[in-house]
């Protein structure tokens, strides 16, 4: 049985930690505040956007685009958006579930041809167990992320895909809902998905004009690369 001082030792020792965890807890709490108040700012603009360029595309009768190409698969390139520490309950652990599953839909590929970019340490670890190498030019992204950084990551996947050393492009990250509920997305990158004639009829036409016009955008897309 222990004893007395061994007793009041651990309640002491007890004690210390909540007031430790009360402290990391008041810190999140302040962090996903403010990251809350980012996403609720951001994500009508984004939506909005979104919803803006589908209709842009969807509404130019015979538009052509080299994002738009359905080709063999032969070579994919997958992102995934982790954090870069623990103590996210099953935020990582989902991305990283996915992942596999989603690298055992490619296998037939060879191994070589799955291409894993991993933006957060979380899922740069677990690809690297898995057998695979990842950039380490675009991890900072989960802690730092910038525009700049995001631009240049998509750049790379879109001359890459135009140069066809990439088939197709796949995101899995987690939407936020809420403190309590983020939804885990598996969305498709490139190539863009353009509607069919008879779709197209059915969304309203913009009341818009584009400049310059988009025969104009896509020369000047293809001079550049």
């Amino acid at each position: 049985m222990p004893s007395l001082k061994e007793i009041k030792t651990r309640i002491q020792s007890v004690r210390s930690t909540r007031k430790i965890t009360s402290a990391m807890m008041m810190i999140a709490s302040s962090k996903l505040r403010k990251i809350q108040k980012i996403i609720e700012n951001l994500y009508p603009y984004q939506q909005k956007l979104q919803q803006l360029m589908e209709l842009f595309v969807n509404s130019q009768d015979n538009l052509v685009s080299p994002f738009a190409e359905q080709r063999q698969i032969k070579r994919v390139a997958l992102i995934l958006f982790s954090s870069n520490t623990s103590l996210a309950g099953r935020f990582n652990e989902n991305v990283i579930t996915q992942l596999k599953a989603t690298i055992n839909e490619y296998l037939f590929l060879g191994k070589e041809n799955i291409h894993i970019y991993a933006i957060g340490d979380k899922v740069h670890e677990a690809a690297r167990k898995l057998g695979f190498e990842t950039p380490n030019n675009f991890r900072h992204i989960a802690d730092k992320p910038s525009y700049e950084a995001t631009r240049q990551l998509a750049s790379d996947l879109m001359d890459l895909f135009l140069n066809k050393k990439i088939d197709k492009v796949e995101l899995i990250y987690h939407h936020y809902k809420s403190k309590s509920t983020q939804e885990l997305l598996r969305e498709t990158f490139l190539p863009i998905t353009l509607m069919t004639e008879d779709e197209r009829w059915k969304i309203p036409q913009p009341d818009y004009i584009v400049e310059p016009d988009p025969q104009t955008i896509m020369d000047h897309s293809f001079l550049k690369h």
